[in-house]
């Protein structure tokens, strides 16, 4: 049985972050490991009520409750068990996802602080690394071939999945090293890349191919690869940036997309790593490093964030973070957002106590060229958000534009879905109004075999919403190629969390 009164007799506690004169110095993750004796107290907090809301907050539907218990109690191997019945990868998704499971924590709706799910999570993952990630290789193999196309959350758990059903799975990335946005996209302080590894030493002990420096469409056709293997998942991700071409100076040199900044600096740090130098630049060489600039980040969400914290790491002369919307409130209006739904409040990462400015409710009115083509400043107006009809009206206040200094401009505004490449018509599938691929409820695409899965599905979302997505299509594709055995059960696609409701 679990404490009934465990949240009472414990408040809501975390690992203190390491102190950050220390950590901007270099790319190691912000949080300590947390000791045994705080997690097991955290873990105590979880009430394992009769509902636990958090499973319909969660997308792979993680026994959250179970797993706190086993805890609690000081049983890590039955805890690791139970957190790898659902989940591929939680060392990922406790160090990533924005943990929509604590918003639907049933503490929550008694004006208590949530349970601390996520540390928990991580918690239990890294103890099975340090224990060993043992591969579970299938036994019998079924002499079916399956194409993985991308190497994300998605791509991974799919694969995964798929060749411990015995299935030969092969993995194809178009860039040098496997883990999509794991590898390149996700700054070192968030996720250090060892992580990454382990799981990719034990995919390939399970009998995964991988194939770097393949982009299927250009390096590779569809119809090769249909030839060679049985079936296939698209899981490309959702990289299109969205963009302000409509924004006067948006051509000048210094203002970028901000997934190009990341991983740009994400290249260096692995190179570093390897011993090898390295600069941050395009891949057409044009330098892309905050040291020494002053840089403005337009958006407020994850990818801002990490582009702030790469920024003070990068010795950036000063940062401004704009975000279109008024300041959030510090915690959740019961009226607008009631539990246990996904509240709207405001978010402080651990690089908004590194350093910068947040700016709110300002919209750029343009992009000042110093002359030469550079960006040398922006033109930021107070503005008012309003919805009607649907619509997103932005009112500008008269008279209250400034400019901010800015040799360096990231466009972290989100994403447009899928890019647009060869391999779509190839494989005969179009991008939906949404930028995104379509699929039917067995996971297929119009293309009968072409599968798709993750952000190239759903368009850009959780890391926990991809996991989940891999291995519900996987077991689709199971299910197609007369697979016997089980693999859990393909969920709607069409389902969204309590968060997205």
């Amino acid at each position: 049985m679990p404490d009934p009164n465990g949240f009472l007799r414990y408040n809501r506690r975390l690992p203190a972050r390491r102190p950050v004169p220390v950590r901007i110095t270099d790319w190691r993750e912000v949080y300590p490991p947390a000791g045994e004796e705080l997690i097991r107290e955290q873990a105590t907090r979880c009430m394992d009520c009769g509902i636990p809301f958090c499973h319909d907050g969660c997308p792979l539907g993680n026994r959250i409750p179970d797993w706190n218990d086993l805890v609690r109690t000081g049983n890590w191997d039955a805890a690791v068990r139970s957190l790898h019945a659902t989940n591929n990868f939680p060392e990922f998704t406790g160090r990533l996802c924005p943990a929509p499971c604590e918003a639907a924590c049933v503490l929550g709706l008694g004006g208590q602080q949530p349970v601390t799910i996520k540390q928990v999570e991580v918690e239990i993952a890294d103890a099975a690394a340090r224990a060993g990630l043992t591969p579970r290789p299938a036994s019998t193999p079924t002499g079916r071939s399956v194409a993985v196309v991308g190497s994300g959350p998605a791509g991974l758990a799919a694969a995964q999945q798929l060749a411990r059903a015995g299935h030969a799975v092969t993995v194809y990335e178009r860039d040098d090293a496997i883990g999509g946005l794991l590898r390149y996209g996700i700054p070192d302080f968030k996720l250090e890349k060892q992580h990454v590894d382990l799981r990719l030493a034990q995919l390939a002990a399970e009998g995964v191919v991988f194939r770097t420096g393949v982009n299927v469409g250009v390096d590779v056709t569809a119809e090769q690869l249909r030839a060679e293997h049985d079936a296939v998942l698209l899981a490309c991700g959702a990289l299109q940036g969205r963009d302000t071409p409509e924004t006067p100076g948006r051509a000048l040199r210094g203002v970028h997309q901000a997934m190009d900044h990341l991983v740009a600096a994400n290249r260096v740090v692995a190179a570093a790593g390897e011993g090898r130098p390295a600069l941050a630049v395009l891949p057409d060489g044009t330098p892309i490093d905050a040291a020494g600039k002053h840089v403005v980040i337009i958006g407020g969400g994850d990818t801002a964030a990490d582009c702030l914290g790469v920024a003070h790491r990068q010795g950036a002369a000063g940062v401004h973070q704009l975000d279109l919307y008024p300041e959030p409130p510090e915690t959740r209006d019961a009226e607008r957002d009631p539990w246990p739904t996904w509240p709207w409040v405001l978010r402080n990462y651990p690089a908004h106590e590194e350093g910068g400015e947040r700016v709110f409710a300002v919209a750029v009115q343009e992009f000042i060229d110093d002359g030469t083509g550079q960006v040398d400043g922006v033109r930021i107006a107070e503005v008012t958000v309003e919805k009607r009809d649907g619509r997103r009206i932005v009112t500008t206040l008269p008279g209250s534009e400034r400019v901010l200094p800015a040799d360096l401009v990231l466009l972290a505004i989100g994403f447009e879905g899928t890019e647009e490449q060869p391999l779509l018509a190839q494989f005969g599938v179009a991008r939906n109004a949404r930028g995104a691929v379509d699929a039917r409820p067995d996971w297929q695409t119009d293309a009968d075999g072409v599968f798709v899965a993750g952000d190239m599905h759903r368009g850009a979302s959780l890391i926990v919403w991809a996991i989940a997505e891999g291995r519900a299509a996987a077991a689709a594709i199971h299910t197609y190629l007369g697979g016997v055995g089980e693999l859990p059960a393909p969920v709607d696609p069409g389902r969204q969390p309590l968060a997205a409701r």
